[in-house]
């Protein structure tokens, strides 16, 4: 279905007080302008982090363009950018983990240069990876708020005192490089799950 369309429709429940916004995912800087044309588009949600990015070439331009907010999913990189998934992790079944070639196992001991770098300045800061790696992604625009995905009260805690990390001009050009410096291996899902994405 054309996105106009699906625009369209949507505008219509905004009208009809059905709905409150118009939000998009995983969608691509020409859907979001087509979209947007037909009705603002309030927020995109994408998977962004510092081991994935793609949003930076042409959507976050976009967004910053047509004044639209982001919402990356998968901030801390499934979990991997904390430290808590070692290389010989076992997923539990039904973990979306076990089937994304980022998160085999020989992928993930690749990966691991990143994350012991994270580490390290997380370290020197006192702090721990997970806010270090959050911290970087709230200082790219004021207009970006992730959303971290936990079931521990402690983590959320943890999650949002990141805001109160302060990470210089140096250490952010640092992490900004870090995965262009170091590769990421492994594509971040297979062809099975990117039926729908970057439309």
């Amino acid at each position: 279905m054309p996105i106009e369309d699906v625009a369209g429709t949507v505008a219509e429940l905004i009208i009809e007080g059905k709905v409150g916004h118009f939000g998009l995912s995983e969608a691509s800087a020409a859907t979001i302008r087509a979209a947007h044309t037909v009705h603002p588009v309030t927020a995109l949600q994408s998977e962004y982090s510092l081991w994935t990015r793609d949003p930076e070439a042409e959507v976050l331009p976009t967004l910053g363009e047509l004044g639209i907010g982001f919402v990356p999913f998968s901030p801390l990189g499934k979990g991997f950018l904390t430290g808590t998934v070692a290389t010989g992790t076992t997923f539990s079944d039904g973990d979306i983990r076990a089937t994304i070639p980022r998160f085999s196992e020989q992928n993930r001991a690749a990966n691991q240069a990143i994350v012991d770098h994270v580490a390290q300045l997380a370290a020197a800061k006192g702090v721990t990876p997970g806010q270090v790696v959050l911290a970087w992604l709230l200082a790219q625009q004021p207009w970006i708020v992730p959303i971290p995905g936990t079931r521990r009260t402690t983590r959320i805690r943890e999650n949002a005192a990141a805001t109160q990390v302060a990470l210089s001009a140096d250490e952010r050009a640092d992490l900004d490089t870090l995965a262009r410096r170091i590769g990421v291996h492994g594509d971040r899902y297979n062809e099975q799950h990117l039926g729908y994405v970057g439309r």
